[in-house]
C-alpha cells in the first residue's frame, strides 16, 4: 500500500484532537467555576469537575494516539498483524473509560442543570456517554473481526 493513502484519517485524528485541547484549555476552568458558583456551600465540587473532565480527556487522547498508529500500521502493511488487534483493544478500554469517567460525573451533570435549570446539560453528558460507548462496541466488533482474519490468514500460511 502506499505510503500516505490514511493521509486523510490521520489529518481527521489531529482535527478531531484540536479542538478538545481547545476545550480542555479554556471551557472546563468555565465550567468548573460555573459549578463553584451554583453551589458555594461545596466550594470542592469546583475540584471534582475538573478532576473528571480533565480524566476523561487522558484516555481520548491516548485513543487517538492509538488510532494513529494504527494507521501507521495500515500504511506499512502491518494491517493484518497482532499489534492493530493490540491497538483496536487499547482504543476499546478507552472508550470505555470515557463512559465510565461520564457516568461517574453524571450527578454533577444533574445538580448543575437542577439549579440552572437547564436540561440540555443532562443531554450532553448522555451523548457523550454513548457515543463512547458505541466507539467502544465498533472497536470490540473490529477486534474481532481483525482477530478471525489474522487467525484464518495463518491458518492459510501453515497449509500452503
Amino acid at each position: 500500500m502506499n505510503r500516505g493513502t490514511t493521509l486523510f484519517l490521520k489529518i481527521a485524528v489531529i482535527l478531531i484532537g484540536i479542538p478538545v485541547l481547545a476545550i480542555c484549555i479554556f471551557l472546563v476552568p468555565e465550567i468548573a467555576n460555573f459549578a463553584a458558583e451554583l453551589f458555594p456551600d461545596f466550594a470542592y465540587i469546583k475540584y471534582l469537575v475538573l478532576i473528571d473532565l480533565y480524566a476523561s480527556a487522558i484516555p481520548f487522547y491516548f485513543a487517538l494516539y492509538q488510532a494513529f498508529k494504527l494507521l501507521n500500521y495500515i500504511d506499512r502493511n502491518n494491517a493484518f498483524s497482532q499489534i492493530s488487534v493490540y491497538a483496536l483493544k487499547k482504543i476499546k478500554f478507552c472508550a470505555f473509560t470515557i463512559s465510565i469517567f461520564y457516568a461517574a460525573g453524571m450527578p454533577l451533570f444533574y445538580l448543575m442543570a437542577e439549579v440552572d435549570d437547564a436540561p440540555g446539560i443532562i443531554v450532553i453528558g448522555l451523548v457523550i456517554i454513548f457515543a463512547s460507548m458505541v466507539i467502544a462496541v465498533f472497536a470490540a466488533v473490529l477486534q474481532r473481526l481483525l482477530q478471525v482474519a489474522i487467525d484464518i490468514k495463518s491458518e492459510n500460511d501453515f497449509t500452503v
